[in-house]
């Protein structure tokens, strides 16, 4: 067997979602961690409700509609200058320091990436961090108006890049994005960036949870769904070693 594709998921994966909180932090003072571990969490939330509703909206208005949540239950009086300022910095997200490397590696094979983002979402933030020249295609879920973990959006891999599920390796450091493709077929290697032991450790140290803590332990540790990712690794640094291990 050889890895002929290598495809991502975008946000937590290649870009860091929780850069947000430099933005969040300045217009509200003391809300920024709060306000971006909420936000990310209804965001992730409103996908699975909508797939399952049946009333797909795509992923702008999603993060729109989880951000405006976020603010209102947290009593966040705001402007819509300051609302779309923070909306903004989703098209300017940080990339992980060491992807741009990564994928420079394995140029032998076609990389992709495919997200729950809009269309429009994703081209603008690919274009912003020159992740575009390194990308064979950026996928949307638009395609098939349904969020993942859905079949039908790891679907679109094969669709777009004209490869089977075995010849593709799918990147993942989203838990039930890792379970949602191994159950569809494709080979995956996840990502565990936040160990349990290092939040143990971080609520021993503080004594108490923080709300990043809290959103570790519910979003980044891997899910109890009867599926395993093939590869655990701790950063994208780790994907060229697993990438040659499959042979040329």
């Amino acid at each position: 067997m050889t890895i002929k594709a290598v495809v991502f998921d975008a946000y937590g994966t290649l870009y860091d979602v929780q850069s947000v909180a430099a933005v969040t932090e300045q217009a509200f003072p003391g809300y920024g961690e709060i306000i971006t571990q909420v936000w990310r969490i209804k965001q992730l939330e409103y996908t699975w409700l909508r797939s399952l509703m049946g009333r797909y909206r795509d992923f702008s208005v999603i993060t729109r509609q989880s951000l405006a949540y976020t603010l209102r239950i947290l009593a966040l009086p705001y402007d819509s200058a300051t609302f779309e300022r923070i909306m903004d910095r989703y098209l300017h997200l940080d990339l992980y320091s060491d992807a741009i490397a990564a994928l420079s590696a394995m140029k032998d094979r076609k990389l992709a990436i495919l997200s729950n983002g809009s269309t429009d979402m994703l081209n603008a933030l690919v274009a912003n961090s020159g992740l575009d020249r390194h990308l064979d295609a950026t996928i949307s879920v638009d395609a098939k108006e349904v969020f993942k973990p859905s079949p039908d959006t790891y679907s679109l891999i094969e669709t777009t890049l004209g490869v089977r599920p075995v010849d593709v390796l799918f990147v993942s450091s989203n838990p039930w994005d890792a379970c949602g493709a191994k159950a569809f077929g494709l080979n995956v290697a996840w990502i565990e960036r936040v160990t349990p032991q290092a939040m143990a450790l971080a609520c021993v140290e503080s004594g108490l949870v923080s709300p990043l803590t809290m959103f570790k332990a519910i979003r980044t540790q891997m899910d109890e769904l009867d599926v395993a990712p093939d590869h655990r690794i701790r950063a994208l640094s780790d994907l060229p070693k697993v990438v040659a291990s499959y042979g040329s």
